[in-house]
């Protein structure tokens, strides 16, 4: 099965379980782990907008980073930048923050607050974060389909 069609298949699946679930810290946990059975990477997880700093939310992977500034690594240019970043090779992103030495690339998937009547100014509440141990195993197909599922949350 290609990556796009267990994307599509992941994102229904999804819609499905978190259709009416209140509870942020519940559906993150359960987006973390669908994509964790899905894609088997590495780690894959939440950091949240706590007291101006990432703090570490739910995940399924080793034991990772938990805090993280603002601007600082993937994660914290994520959220400064406001933008879905891909790493194809950790070694080369400048301050990059090494929670694993397994990790080898990375995305980063900014989720935004649903309070805020103008979608073109949501603030950022958390980041999905998600390393891989495969050199570039991200690309414009994961970008697209993790943004469509950060906005389930």
């Amino acid at each position: 099965m290609d990556k796009q069609t267990k994307y599509r298949e992941l994102f229904l699946m999804l819609q499905s379980l978190l259709e009416g679930e209140t509870d942020e810290i519940c559906a993150m946990a359960n987006l973390a782990a669908a994509i964790q059975e899905r894609f088997s990477f590495l780690w894959t997880g939440f950091y949240r907008v706590v007291d101006g700093q990432l703090v570490l939310g739910p995940f399924q992977g080793p034991v990772a980073c938990t805090r993280i500034p603002y601007g600082k690594g993937v994660c914290g240019t994520a959220w400064k930048e406001d933008r879905t970043i891909v790493v194809p090779d950790v070694e080369k992103f400048p301050g990059h923050i090494r929670c694993s030495s397994a990790a080898v690339s990375e995305i980063v998937v900014p989720v935004h607050s649903r309070n805020c009547p103008d979608a073109a100014s949501r603030p950022v509440k958390a980041v999905l974060d998600i390393d891989s141990t495969d050199l570039a195993a991200f690309g414009e197909v994961d970008a697209e389909w993790l943004e469509k599922i950060a906005e389930l949350l």
